[in-house]
């Protein structure tokens, strides 16, 4: 005998949870296609993406990488490769690990980290000089490194190089790590920390310590070029079977990226047209952010000087062991290849000038 089906209607508790699922779902699909551009066109010849994708973070550090893609879309009407924005270093990290990035910009010793434990990632250049700052809030009371005892200081990630930037100047000041209290935060949550004496003292790369000086709350208690001069913390860096697949892509990468750290530093016009079109079309920020940094003082950052040399490497990776963050067991042969750029003196800056500039 046939059994009679009975509608159940929903429970509004089921219907809630589906139209969140539902919700979510969208969501996802939405990012995939504006953000990650999962369903991007593809090479009908060899059914690859056009064009390789370079992880990037909307900070100094990372300036040549917009700067390159734009200058190449006026010279040329299109890009070396598809740079993509996040906002935060454990997607960028988790991008590259799952090889959706093949190119990355990365903190330095993160990338040193990552060899060691067998990725397979290769840094080929630099990606500033400088660039940092400890700023804490203007009404303190701190104005030299003693003065941060048993306070708490923010920095990006456990294997930035602003962490062991600190941890360089505890040493100098006969500290030790447990004199303060270190706190990891995003870069971007780091001012509203500060303006709500949330914690005493941040470090981070450019803007957001300068957006602290621009709001009237914030003080440098010193730039990294004054502490630690030649200061790196973020690296270029692409996956090896890129340099044993397709070194001459990797060649391309290296020479704009170097081409465009050139351009910037060549003159303030050009780091003023910068500041416009990096804050207008790849960082989402108010362009008096970068105009600031980039000028106040010139030297706050630069983009050249930007080879590989192992002394620089060598620093940190000392500092990292005695942090903790690093165990030795990756050469600088390991995770560089400095054959990219072997003489700075030989790379030109673009030759483009903005049609207003002409």
């Amino acid at each position: 005998m046939r059994r009679k089906f009975t509608y159940q209607p929903m429970t509004f508790r089921k219907t809630v949870l589906l139209v969140a699922v539902g919700n979510l779902i969208a969501i996802t699909l939405l990012h995939s296609v504006l953000n990650l551009h999962v369903f991007a066109r593809r090479n009908p010849a060899n059914g690859t993406r056009q064009k390789f994708r370079i992880g990037f973070l909307p900070v100094t550090c990372h300036l040549t990488c917009p700067v390159t893609d734009f200058i190449n879309k006026q010279m040329t009407g299109d890009s070396i490769f598809e740079p993509v924005r996040f906002n935060g270093w454990p997607e960028l990290k988790e991008a590259y690990l799952s090889a959706y990035t093949p190119a990355t910009f990365i903190l330095a010793p993160m990338a040193m980290a990552l060899r060691e434990q067998g990725v397979p990632i290769k840094i080929v250049y630099l990606g500033h000089r400088d660039g940092s700052a400890v700023m804490v809030h203007k009404d303190s009371q701190i104005y030299r490194m003693e003065d941060l005892r048993g306070k708490r200081i923010a920095v990006p990630n456990r294997f930035s190089n602003q962490r062991l930037l600190v941890f360089r100047a505890l040493k100098q000041a006969g500290m030790s790590i447990k004199d303060i209290e270190l706190v990891e935060m995003p870069p971007p949550d780091m001012p509203a920390a500060l303006y709500a004496k949330a914690v005493d003292a941040i470090s981070s790369g450019e803007p957001f310590m300068a957006q602290t000086e621009l709001d009237g709350y914030g003080r440098v208690l010193w730039l990294t070029k004054d502490v630690w001069p030649n200061f790196i913390s973020c690296v270029l860096a692409v996956h090896e079977d890129m340099i044993k697949n397709n070194r001459p892509t990797v060649q391309r990468l290296v020479d704009g990226i170097s081409k465009s750290g050139k351009w910037i530093d060549q003159s303030m016009d050009h780091r003023m047209e910068a500041a416009q079109f990096v804050s207008k079309f790849y960082y989402n920020q108010n362009p008096r952010l970068l105009t600031f940094v980039l000028s106040k003082p010139p030297d706050r950052v630069k983009y050249t000087n930007l080879t590989l040399r192992k002394p620089d490497f060598d620093e940190i990776e000392e500092l990292g062991r005695e942090a903790g963050i690093l165990n030795g067991t990756a050469r600088f042969e390991d995770y560089t290849d400095a054959s990219f750029v072997t003489d700075e003196t030989a790379v030109q800056p673009y030759a483009w000038e903005p049609p207003t500039r002409r």
